[in-house]
Protein backbone atom coordinates (compact mmCIF):
# COMPACT_ATOMS: atom_id res chain seq x y z
CA UNK A 1 0.00 0.00 0.00
CA UNK A 2 1.50 3.47 -0.84
CA UNK A 3 -0.09 7.27 0.09
CA UNK A 4 0.02 8.27 -3.63
CA UNK A 5 -2.74 5.78 -4.58
CA UNK A 6 -5.21 8.00 -2.72
CA UNK A 7 -4.98 11.11 -4.93
CA UNK A 8 -2.30 12.60 -3.29
CA UNK A 9 1.14 13.51 -5.65
CA UNK A 10 4.41 12.33 -4.54
CA UNK A 11 5.82 15.89 -3.75
CA UNK A 12 2.47 16.36 -1.63
CA UNK A 13 2.81 13.05 0.18
CA UNK A 14 6.22 14.01 1.21
CA UNK A 15 5.99 17.24 2.15
CA UNK A 16 3.37 16.26 4.79
CA UNK A 17 5.64 13.87 6.18
CA UNK A 18 8.42 16.03 6.23
CA UNK A 19 6.39 18.60 7.87
CA UNK A 20 5.07 15.72 10.85
CA UNK A 21 1.62 15.80 8.93
CA UNK A 22 1.26 11.81 8.36
CA UNK A 23 0.41 9.70 11.27
CA UNK A 24 0.36 6.18 11.73
CA UNK A 25 -0.67 3.64 14.33
CA UNK A 26 -0.42 7.12 16.64
CA UNK A 27 3.09 8.03 15.88
CA UNK A 28 4.26 11.11 13.47
CA UNK A 29 6.31 9.15 10.64
CA UNK A 30 9.64 10.81 9.31
CA UNK A 31 10.42 8.45 6.28
CA UNK A 32 8.49 7.93 3.32
CA UNK A 33 10.16 4.34 3.28
CA UNK A 34 7.47 3.09 5.83
CA UNK A 35 6.16 -0.18 5.32
CA UNK A 36 2.32 -0.25 5.40
CA UNK A 37 0.70 -3.11 7.04
CA UNK A 38 -2.61 -4.35 6.59
CA UNK A 39 -5.38 -3.11 9.21
CA UNK A 40 -2.26 -0.03 9.69
CA UNK A 41 -4.23 3.38 11.03
CA UNK A 42 -2.91 6.49 8.67
CA UNK A 43 -3.81 10.37 9.91
CA UNK A 44 -3.53 12.65 7.37
CA UNK A 45 -3.40 16.20 8.56
CA UNK A 46 -4.15 18.63 6.35
CA UNK A 47 -4.31 22.42 7.30
CA UNK A 48 -7.58 24.36 5.48
CA UNK A 49 -5.86 27.98 5.21
CA UNK A 50 -3.49 27.58 2.83
CA UNK A 51 -2.13 24.32 1.74
CA UNK A 52 -3.24 23.94 -1.92
CA UNK A 53 -3.02 27.61 -2.44
CA UNK A 54 0.36 29.24 -4.10
CA UNK A 55 0.44 32.73 -3.98
CA UNK A 56 2.38 35.27 -6.11
CA UNK A 57 4.12 37.21 -4.68
CA UNK A 58 6.99 40.05 -5.61
CA UNK A 59 10.35 38.67 -4.61
CA UNK A 60 13.92 39.57 -5.41
CA UNK A 61 16.11 37.09 -7.12
CA UNK A 62 19.03 37.35 -10.20
CA UNK A 63 17.92 35.04 -13.04
CA UNK A 64 21.37 34.19 -13.85
CA UNK A 65 20.10 32.49 -17.01
CA UNK A 66 16.64 31.81 -19.25
CA UNK A 67 15.33 30.15 -22.44
CA UNK A 68 12.00 28.36 -22.87
CA UNK A 69 12.58 25.39 -20.93
CA UNK A 70 14.78 26.28 -18.08
CA UNK A 71 15.69 28.99 -15.41
CA UNK A 72 18.93 29.23 -12.91
CA UNK A 73 18.69 30.86 -9.90
CA UNK A 74 21.57 32.75 -8.08
CA UNK A 75 19.09 32.43 -5.13
CA UNK A 76 19.97 35.34 -2.45
CA UNK A 77 20.79 34.70 1.74
CA UNK A 78 17.41 34.19 3.60
CA UNK A 79 15.02 32.86 0.92
CA UNK A 80 13.02 30.02 1.10
CA UNK A 81 12.84 27.94 -2.13
CA UNK A 82 9.04 26.27 -1.91
CA UNK A 83 6.28 27.21 0.17
CA UNK A 84 6.04 25.30 3.94
CA UNK A 85 5.09 25.27 7.27
CA UNK A 86 5.42 28.51 8.56
CA UNK A 87 6.11 30.42 5.07
CA UNK A 88 3.39 29.78 2.43
CA UNK A 89 3.98 33.69 0.44
CA UNK A 90 7.37 34.88 0.58
CA UNK A 91 9.12 31.96 -1.58
CA UNK A 92 11.29 31.77 -4.52
CA UNK A 93 8.65 29.90 -5.96
CA UNK A 94 6.10 32.40 -5.01
CA UNK A 95 8.52 35.02 -6.89
CA UNK A 96 8.46 33.30 -9.77
CA UNK A 97 4.49 32.32 -9.62
CA UNK A 98 4.25 36.45 -9.58
CA UNK A 99 7.15 36.67 -12.55
CA UNK A 100 5.34 33.67 -14.68
CA UNK A 101 8.30 32.17 -14.83
CA UNK A 102 6.58 28.42 -14.22
CA UNK A 103 3.60 26.90 -14.58
CA UNK A 104 1.59 25.81 -12.02
CA UNK A 105 0.45 22.48 -13.16
CA UNK A 106 -0.28 20.05 -10.32
CA UNK A 107 -2.72 20.04 -7.68
CA UNK A 108 -0.73 20.19 -4.64
CA UNK A 109 2.03 20.81 -5.82
CA UNK A 110 4.21 23.19 -3.22
CA UNK A 111 7.13 22.73 -5.46
CA UNK A 112 6.28 23.60 -9.05
CA UNK A 113 9.76 24.08 -10.99
CA UNK A 114 11.59 23.10 -8.58
CA UNK A 115 14.30 20.18 -9.86
CA UNK A 116 16.66 20.62 -6.52
CA UNK A 117 16.43 22.80 -2.99
CA UNK A 118 18.92 24.32 -1.32
CA UNK A 119 18.37 25.75 2.44
CA UNK A 120 17.00 29.72 3.50
CA UNK A 121 20.77 30.65 4.39
CA UNK A 122 22.93 29.12 1.70
CA UNK A 123 23.11 31.00 -1.55
CA UNK A 124 24.13 30.02 -5.00
CA UNK A 125 22.86 28.49 -7.96
CA UNK A 126 19.31 26.72 -8.44
CA UNK A 127 17.61 25.21 -11.31
CA UNK A 128 14.16 26.00 -12.02
CA UNK A 129 12.00 23.76 -14.99
CA UNK A 130 9.28 26.28 -16.76
CA UNK A 131 7.41 23.15 -17.67
CA UNK A 132 6.32 19.76 -16.79
CA UNK A 133 8.38 17.83 -19.08
CA UNK A 134 11.44 19.67 -18.23
CA UNK A 135 10.91 19.06 -14.73
CA UNK A 136 10.96 15.55 -15.78
CA UNK A 137 13.86 15.31 -17.87
CA UNK A 138 15.94 17.19 -15.42
CA UNK A 139 14.29 15.63 -12.16
CA UNK A 140 15.81 11.88 -13.89
CA UNK A 141 19.15 13.38 -14.31
CA UNK A 142 19.48 14.42 -10.26
CA UNK A 143 17.97 10.78 -9.47
CA UNK A 144 20.74 9.50 -11.77
CA UNK A 145 23.11 11.78 -10.44
CA UNK A 146 24.27 13.42 -13.54
CA UNK A 147 24.05 17.43 -12.34
CA UNK A 148 26.99 18.27 -11.01
CA UNK A 149 26.55 20.32 -8.13
CA UNK A 150 30.02 22.30 -6.44
CA UNK A 151 29.74 23.91 -3.06
CA UNK A 152 32.25 26.39 -1.38
CA UNK A 153 32.01 26.15 2.95
CA UNK A 154 34.14 28.16 5.12
CA UNK A 155 34.49 25.37 7.96
CA UNK A 156 36.17 25.36 11.72
CA UNK A 157 39.13 23.79 12.31
CA UNK A 158 42.41 22.98 10.67
CA UNK A 159 41.69 20.31 8.10
CA UNK A 160 45.03 18.22 7.41
CA UNK A 161 45.44 16.52 4.01
CA UNK A 162 44.51 18.23 0.30
CA UNK A 163 41.34 16.08 -0.12
CA UNK A 164 38.74 13.74 1.13
CA UNK A 165 35.57 11.92 1.03
CA UNK A 166 32.78 11.58 3.71
CA UNK A 167 30.39 8.92 3.40
CA UNK A 168 27.20 8.64 6.20
CA UNK A 169 24.32 7.82 5.83
CA UNK A 170 21.84 10.37 6.48
CA UNK A 171 18.34 10.38 8.58
CA UNK A 172 16.38 12.89 10.54
CA UNK A 173 16.57 13.43 13.81
CA UNK A 174 15.74 11.42 16.39
CA UNK A 175 15.45 14.40 19.03
CA UNK A 176 15.01 17.55 16.76
CA UNK A 177 12.62 17.40 13.79
CA UNK A 178 14.68 20.41 11.91
CA UNK A 179 17.99 18.71 12.11
CA UNK A 180 19.28 15.57 10.37
CA UNK A 181 21.84 13.17 12.01
CA UNK A 182 24.04 10.50 10.57
CA UNK A 183 22.75 7.41 11.28
CA UNK A 184 22.44 3.53 9.72
CA UNK A 185 18.85 3.23 10.39
CA UNK A 186 16.09 4.25 8.82
CA UNK A 187 18.39 6.38 6.05
CA UNK A 188 19.37 7.34 2.62
CA UNK A 189 23.30 6.62 1.69
CA UNK A 190 25.35 10.05 1.33
CA UNK A 191 28.48 10.99 -0.50
CA UNK A 192 30.03 14.08 0.11
CA UNK A 193 33.78 14.68 -1.74
CA UNK A 194 35.90 18.10 -1.15
CA UNK A 195 38.99 19.48 -1.75
CA UNK A 196 40.81 21.88 0.80
CA UNK A 197 41.31 25.27 -1.38
CA UNK A 198 42.76 27.73 1.58
CA UNK A 199 43.92 27.05 5.40
CA UNK A 200 43.17 30.28 7.83
CA UNK A 201 43.81 30.08 11.36
CA UNK A 202 41.35 28.09 13.13
CA UNK A 203 39.91 28.15 9.78
CA UNK A 204 39.09 25.99 6.64
CA UNK A 205 37.90 27.04 3.40
CA UNK A 206 36.51 24.10 1.02
CA UNK A 207 35.33 22.72 -2.04
CA UNK A 208 32.70 20.11 -2.22
CA UNK A 209 31.11 18.08 -4.80
CA UNK A 210 27.90 16.10 -3.80
CA UNK A 211 27.33 12.91 -5.31
CA UNK A 212 23.67 12.72 -3.69
CA UNK A 213 22.12 15.02 -2.83
CA UNK A 214 20.52 14.27 1.03
CA UNK A 215 18.67 17.14 2.99
CA UNK A 216 21.47 19.41 4.65
CA UNK A 217 24.10 17.14 3.55
CA UNK A 218 27.40 19.16 3.47
CA UNK A 219 26.02 20.92 6.77
CA UNK A 220 25.72 17.29 8.56
CA UNK A 221 28.98 15.51 6.83
CA UNK A 222 31.12 17.93 8.02
CA UNK A 223 29.56 18.43 11.33
CA UNK A 224 30.29 14.72 11.78
CA UNK A 225 33.47 14.74 11.26
CA UNK A 226 34.17 17.76 13.80
CA UNK A 227 34.11 20.23 11.13
CA UNK A 228 31.02 22.10 11.10
CA UNK A 229 30.18 24.95 8.78
CA UNK A 230 31.22 28.78 9.64
CA UNK A 231 27.69 30.52 11.75
CA UNK A 232 25.84 27.15 11.31
CA UNK A 233 22.69 27.78 13.37
CA UNK A 234 21.75 24.25 13.36
CA UNK A 235 24.97 22.18 12.90
CA UNK A 236 27.52 24.29 14.91
CA UNK A 237 28.36 24.10 18.36
CA UNK A 238 30.43 27.29 18.11
CA UNK A 239 29.19 30.30 18.65
CA UNK A 240 27.43 32.12 16.18
CA UNK A 241 29.23 35.61 14.45
CA UNK A 242 25.54 37.00 12.82
CA UNK A 243 22.56 35.00 12.74
CA UNK A 244 21.60 37.17 10.09
CA UNK A 245 23.33 35.59 7.28
CA UNK A 246 23.14 32.06 8.98
CA UNK A 247 26.17 29.30 7.20
CA UNK A 248 28.63 30.13 5.27
CA UNK A 249 28.04 27.82 2.36
CA UNK A 250 27.49 28.71 -1.37
CA UNK A 251 26.11 26.90 -4.15
CA UNK A 252 28.70 27.79 -7.05
CA UNK A 253 28.56 25.74 -9.83
CA UNK A 254 26.03 23.73 -11.40
CA UNK A 255 26.39 21.65 -14.75
CA UNK A 256 23.72 19.57 -16.32
CA UNK A 257 22.29 18.53 -19.98
CA UNK A 258 19.51 20.80 -20.90
CA UNK A 259 16.25 19.05 -21.67
CA UNK A 260 15.73 20.19 -24.79
CA UNK A 261 19.04 20.96 -26.93
CA UNK A 262 21.10 18.34 -24.94
CA UNK A 263 24.09 20.55 -24.76
CA UNK A 264 25.73 20.12 -21.61
CA UNK A 265 25.52 23.48 -19.18
CA UNK A 266 27.47 24.78 -16.98
CA UNK A 267 27.04 28.02 -14.60
CA UNK A 268 29.25 29.86 -11.78
CA UNK A 269 28.69 32.30 -9.79
CA UNK A 270 30.87 34.54 -7.16
CA UNK A 271 30.81 34.35 -3.08
CA UNK A 272 28.24 36.99 -2.22
CA UNK A 273 30.24 40.12 -0.40
CA UNK A 274 29.46 38.69 3.20
CA UNK A 275 31.03 35.47 2.83
CA UNK A 276 34.34 37.23 0.59
CA UNK A 277 34.40 39.74 3.07
CA UNK A 278 34.23 37.06 5.77
CA UNK A 279 37.98 35.18 3.52
CA UNK A 280 39.29 38.76 2.79
CA UNK A 281 39.54 39.47 7.12
CA UNK A 282 40.75 35.91 7.63
CA UNK A 283 43.36 36.60 5.11
CA UNK A 284 44.42 39.84 6.89
CA UNK A 285 44.35 38.06 10.32
CA UNK A 286 46.58 35.28 8.85
CA UNK A 287 49.66 37.70 7.71
CA UNK A 288 49.63 39.12 11.29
Amino acid sequence: MVLTEHHYSRNFIQNLITNGQVIVNNKTISSANLLLKNNDEINIIIKNDKDNTLKATAIDFEIVYEDNEILVINKPNNLVVHPGAGNWDNTLVNGLLFQSKIENIEENNLRPGIVHRIDKQTTGLLLVAKNKISHHILAEQLQKHEIKRIYIALVHGTIKGRSGTIKAPIARSNNNRLKMMVNEQNSKKATTHFTVIERFKDYTLVQCQLETGRTHQIRVHFEWIEHPIVNDPLYSKFKLENANIGQYLHAKVITFTHPTTKKVMTFECNLPDFFENKLQLLRKESVK
